[in-house]
């Protein structure tokens, strides 16, 4: 892959960071806020690759001149959209929702440079063993997962005790479809 421009990853998040590099992809970080909010009318497995643009296009309006990566993930169950837990209890909420069940983890990934854009997503099931309030507990507790979408981060213990079957990339489970990007960034 011989990319000559530079390439910026709009995200604060390490395991997209560690996904990236992994790639063997040089790059800066420079995560952006947003207002994580979404036309009503926008069926839930579009929002990660509509806000992953919004991420992408607000580098642009700040004038970044170079090739920008922006990605977001979200965990759907039952067509609800699970976002990051605030707090606690809102973690052992979605995590006892997520037991026993399969739910979709949909990363939605954008390659941007001036008014060049490629979008997608990927879609990845995940289903979970019954989990019981110990092991929800001891997880929450032990590895604070309150930046992750559902509650949980799959290449943690939670991951390795109460994932049963995952169909589709697991990395794309931790935030970022590597076989995807790369290929976007080959044809790029």
């Amino acid at each position: 892959m011989n990319i000559t421009t530079p390439i910026i990853l709009a995200s604060n998040s390490p395991r997209r960071q560690k996904l990236l590099r992994s790639l063997e992809v040089e790059f800066e970080i420079r995560a952006v806020d947003i207002e994580e909010s979404w036309p009503t009318d926008l069926d839930p497995t579009e929002v990660p690759e509509y806000l992953a643009r919004l991420k992408a296009n607000a580098l642009v309006k700040q004038g970044v001149d170079a090739m920008i990566i922006a990605a977001d993930t979200v965990v759907i169950l039952d067509g609800q959209i699970l976002g990051k837990p605030l707090d606690r209890s809102q973690g052992l909420e979605m995590l006892h929702w997520l037991s026993n069940k399969t739910h979709q983890v949909i990363t939605g990934v954008c390659l941007q440079q001036q008014q060049r854009i490629t979008s997608f997503h990927d879609i990845t099931e995940v289903t979970f063993h019954a989990l019981d309030e110990w092991e929800i507990g001891h997880y929450l507790d032990t590895y604070q997962p309150y930046d992750k979408a559902g509650a949980y981060g799959i290449q943690e213990w939670i991951g390795m005790i109460g994932v049963k079957s995952i169909k589709g990339s697991f990395y794309n489970v931790m935030g970022l479809p590597v076989d995807e990007v790369y290929e976007a960034l080959k044809n790029w």
